[in-house]
């Protein structure tokens, strides 16, 4: 299958649809999952066209993936998680939904679960205020 130049995350990167912006540098955008299954879920990804992993240029993967451990950090640092759970999808069957290729970054915290992705968006004041903690991490 081609890559959709439809896709939310493709409107997001052209400004067509909003987003908790957390982090940005030349190559990637991370921003807030507004269906978050813990708090700081934050998503990340390339700024070029992909559908997921299986499609995309390798040369990009540097790049991507130093995005990924920046955020990482950055949120388990901001919720004071024990861990972080990174997530990768590629294809419906694998439970892709959105395909342009994501990372899920989710700080984690022993004995508690994740939330079930329900379908509803989050508050967006609560998703302002956890990108705010992320930024501030990234910052400090």
């Amino acid at each position: 299958m081609s890559y959709d130049t439809n896709n939310i995350f493709a409107k997001i990167l052209r400004g067509e649809i909003p987003c908790h912006k957390v982090y940005e540098d030349e190559h990637t955008l991370a921003f807030m999952d507004v269906m978050p299954q813990a708090d700081g879920h934050t998503l990340v990804i390339p700024k070029i066209p992909s559908r997921n992993l299986l499609d995309a240029d390798p040369k990009e993967f540097g790049a991507l993936m130093a995005s990924v451990q920046k955020v990482a950090n950055a949120a388990k640092q901001a919720f004071g998680a024990e861990g972080v759970l990174i997530q990768q999808f590629n294809e419906p069957a694998a439970g892709q939904t959105v395909f342009h290729l994501h990372f899920h970054v989710l700080p984690r915290h022993e004995g508690v679960p994740l939330r079930p992705h329900s379908g509803k968006m989050a508050d967006h004041g609560m998703l302002a205020g956890h990108a705010a903690k992320i930024r501030a991490a990234l910052e400090g």
